[in-house]
């Protein structure tokens, strides 16, 4: 539950607890689902399954990552949780209060609590009664849906002043648009999710609006099969999109895999029609007759390159 990741954005990971239930289209392919549920059987997903706490020897482990990285002077990133969601309403609070008390008890360590639930954030960190100053919290948006529902409530958290605020672009399902005011900080506060309040941390403007933090760190990726769950597939452009405006606003951009789908292209023969591992895809994630022609050809063959470019930047953190 606890251990050196492949996963191309983290050092760690580390599950406090196992199980969760699905929320939006990102959740689908649940990799988390397909192991511990349907492979292993160690936990029911779902609103009707119990969430599985983890060994007391598993929650042992940052500690000893933790006085590693103090003698070696680093900041090792922990992804947190990648078998649950911190911010599940299931959880019991007092759960969540003991991870909060790991995470304050191991400062050496960068925790990330990625959580496609951050309208959550705020209420349940006031629950546990303090703010661990080495959190950043992110959020999934695989789609315009999604960012419009989600980072909203992820800015808001911004103001319980963490390291930095994440987007996990992945699985990307569709053209996000302009990020801009996300990228910047300048979201304007009436586009925040409706009923939000502004929480004591942002810095007040001379015209009474709140100064709003920018999502600093941004994180694409391509979906792969799970289990029963064919990979739904991510046109390049999107990548491209979100990676062009991260690097003209000078943030950080990683990109973790391109999926299982690819571009084909016009010297791959003629264009099959819509039908098994071909389809044509419009900007929006849908099938269309006229979108772009796309070919299944597994993850191993699509890799991590984009443009023949590996990118694996992280937000600077102080290491003092």
């Amino acid at each position: 539950m606890a251990e050196n990741t492949a996963i191309s954005w983290a050092t760690h990971t580390f599950n406090p607890w196992m199980g969760c239930t699905k929320v939006s289209p990102a959740c689908d392919g649940c990799y988390a689902e397909a192991l511990m549920d349907k492979r292993y059987g160690k936990v029911q997903w779902g609103p009707h399954g119990e969430r599985v706490r983890t060994a007391p020897a598993n929650w042992k482990q940052p500690i000893k990552w933790n006085r590693q990285a103090e003698h070696d002077g680093t900041r090792p990133f922990v992804f947190c949780a990648s078998l649950a969601d911190v911010f599940d309403n299931q959880v019991p609070a007092e759960w969540r209060r003991d991870l909060f008390d790991l995470i304050r008890a191991t400062p050496n360590l960068v925790w990330l609590l990625l959580t496609k639930r951050p309208q959550n954030i705020v209420k349940m960190v006031k629950f546990v009664g303090f703010m661990p100053s080495n959190i950043a919290f992110g959020t999934t948006i695989e789609d315009r849906q999604r960012l419009e529902s989600n980072l909203p409530a992820l800015i808001v958290a911004g103001g319980l002043r963490p390291l930095f605020l994440f987007a996990s672009c992945e699985p990307l399902l569709g053209d996000l648009g302009d990020l801009s005011p996300w990228m910047t900080g300048d979201s304007h506060p009436q586009r925040l999710a409706e009923g939000e309040t502004f929480e004591k941390g942002f810095k007040i403007t001379a015209d009474g609006w709140p100064t709003l933090p920018a999502v600093g760190w941004w994180i694409t990726g391509g979906e792969t099969d799970q289990g029963g769950h064919r990979a739904r597939p991510t046109h390049p452009d999107w990548f491209r999109a979100i990676r062009d405006q991260a690097l003209a606003h000078g943030l950080a951009y990683h990109h973790k895999q391109n999926g299982e789908w690819s571009p084909l292209q016009a010297n791959d023969g003629e264009w099959p029609t819509d039908e098994g591992s071909f389809i044509r895809l419009n900007d929006m994630g849908d099938r269309a007759d006229d979108g772009w022609p796309m070919q299944k050809v597994g993850k191993k063959f699509t890799g991590r390159l984009l443009d023949g470019v590996t990118h694996d930047a992280f937000p600077e953190v102080n290491h003092g």
